[in-house]
């Protein structure tokens, strides 16, 4: 109409019945294509939630994989903090938030292996390292995994290395949690179990202390084909299961004791679900299993292992790659120590005992790496309230971090990662207020004293009149 009829805009409007300037847009205007703006809408993107998940996963990509935490953790986490929403809605938040950001599988290989089929009471037994938070550090735990493949359940024990006596004391305790022996356990070559791999000629050979033990409960010792850990592909998979379920992030614990226990509660609530293929719950296939199971023995298996040594000329022996002073060492040509999973005993010839104490390993720790954790803190000081590692900082510093206004929370920040420099985290925390009296009063602020106590109040209690016969 415009441009064959050459009728003005006025004559079109008034033609079609539409405002004039809808006629101008459309006669005289440049009607382009354009790319569709996608507006990101949703809770994820209006509140402070998406906000929240992209500090975690950002905090997560500096740790190593089995340590970062998963889609269910942190919907877990979102839903302690009061988050409404549905697991499938931080799932796609965390799917478009990690798109470009990882390196695809590599989908060429095969990966697919037989399908395996489990009678009841066989078992799968693996180690896996993981980590948790004890006395404000860091401490590595060897967790000692074994599943039943049948019902797909699973045991957990925390130990402190993977040494013989460990493991032996792990499965003891495993079999008292479950309440019956395994009929067979399959092992990978670990080698304080297997002495020799089995090849195509020959079955493996176990060690002699592995085999005893075996022998005094009654089951039979499998062990995997070298490189094979497919073979025992169920406990493979539930160490991972257990790792990022029940111990990311890192727990905080006061011993192995605890941790043994907090596991024990959690793998027994996660035997209420539903099997993946048998639709019934684990803990009835678990129920069900246990008619198969071999008895506990009456005695109990003692856990030990003796070796001789002799002391150098400092009154010193090794042990678990740690020098020990043990007095008197050096006057006797040779000495007994007797290893058990957590402590030792150093005896003489004469069966005199010289020294004994925890085993080094239970007093290795870690630090946490405050220093790069509080450096990322000043560029996301909001991250500080919700971060994994906020549950590690002590008490008053935990409060002291813990205010609404954000400029002055990363001059705290920036306070502490100075002191960092002389002090460790415990130190400060301990020294807290020594340290903050010659501080400016933004770094002072009363909010950053919970405990603080308000003396004017007793004061003005002290000097009011006494009411005549008021008992004192």
């Amino acid at each position: 109409m415009r441009n064959q009829k050459s009728l003005s805009i006025n004559k079109i409007s008034k033609t079609l019945g539409i405002n004039w300037r809808t006629a101008k847009k459309y006669a005289d205007g440049d009607l382009l294509p354009k790319e569709a703006k996608r507006k990101r809408s949703g809770m994820m993107y209006r509140e402070k939630w998406g906000e929240i998940v992209g500090d975690w996963l950002w905090e997560d990509q500096k740790l190593k994989r089995k340590d970062r935490r998963t889609n269910k953790g942190i919907f877990k986490a979102l839903q302690e903090m009061g988050f409404e929403g549905s697991y499938r809605t931080v799932s796609n938040y965390i799917q478009e938030w990690r798109e470009g950001r990882e390196d695809l599988e590599d989908e060429t290989k095969d990966k697919s292996y037989e399908r395996l089929i489990h009678p009841p009471a066989e078992a799968q037994l693996d180690f896996g390292l993981m980590q948790a938070v004890q006395d404000g550090k860091y401490r590595d735990v060897h967790c000692l995994v074994m599943t039943l493949p049948f019902s797909n359940s699973a045991f957990a024990i925390p130990l402190p290395a993977e040494n013989q006596e460990c493991l032996l004391h792990g499965m003891k305790l495993i079999f008292d949690q479950l309440g019956g022996i395994p009929r067979t356990i399959r092992i990978d070559n670990m080698k304080t179990a297997v002495v020799k791999p089995r090849n195509r000629n020959e079955e493996a050979a176990f060690t002699q202390e592995f085999l005893q033990f075996a022998t005094h409960y009654g089951f039979e010792p499998q062990a995997c084909n070298p490189y094979s850990g497919h073979e025992k592909g169920n406990v493979e998979n539930k160490v991972g299961y257990v790792r990022y379920n029940f111990i990311t992030p890192a727990p905080v614990i006061e011993d192995l004791d605890h941790l043994t226990k907090l596991l024990q509660e959690q793998l027994t609530t996660d035997r209420q679900r539903i099997h993946y293929k048998k639709q019934v719950p684990l803990q009835e296939l678990l129920e069900e299993e246990h008619q198969y199971l071999l008895a506990l023995p009456e005695e109990e298996y003692p856990v030990f292992k003796e070796e001789k040594t002799k002391a150098n000329k400092y009154g010193e022996i090794t042990l678990d790659k740690t020098k020990v002073y043990v007095p008197k060492g050096y006057n006797y040509s040779q000495l007994s120590v007797v290893k058990y999973w957590d402590r030792f005993k150093v005896v003489s010839p004469h069966g005199e005992p010289l020294y004994q104490d925890n085993r080094p390993y239970m007093h290795k720790n870690r630090e946490i790496p405050w220093q790069s954790i509080l450096k990322a803190w000043l560029s996301k000081p909001r991250a500080v309230s919700y971060s994994r590692y906020s549950a590690y900082l002590p008490g008053r510093l935990f409060e002291y971090l813990n205010i609404s206004n954000l400029s002055i929370r990363k001059e705290r920040i920036q306070w502490i990662i100075g002191l960092l420099a002389t002090y460790e985290m415990n130190e400060i925390n301990n020294q807290f207020y020594e340290l903050l009296s010659g501080q400016s009063d933004e770094l002072k602020e009363p909010d950053a004293h919970p405990y603080n106590i308000d003396w004017s109040k007793y004061d003005q209690l002290q000097s009011a009149p006494q009411i005549e016969g008021e008992g004192k």
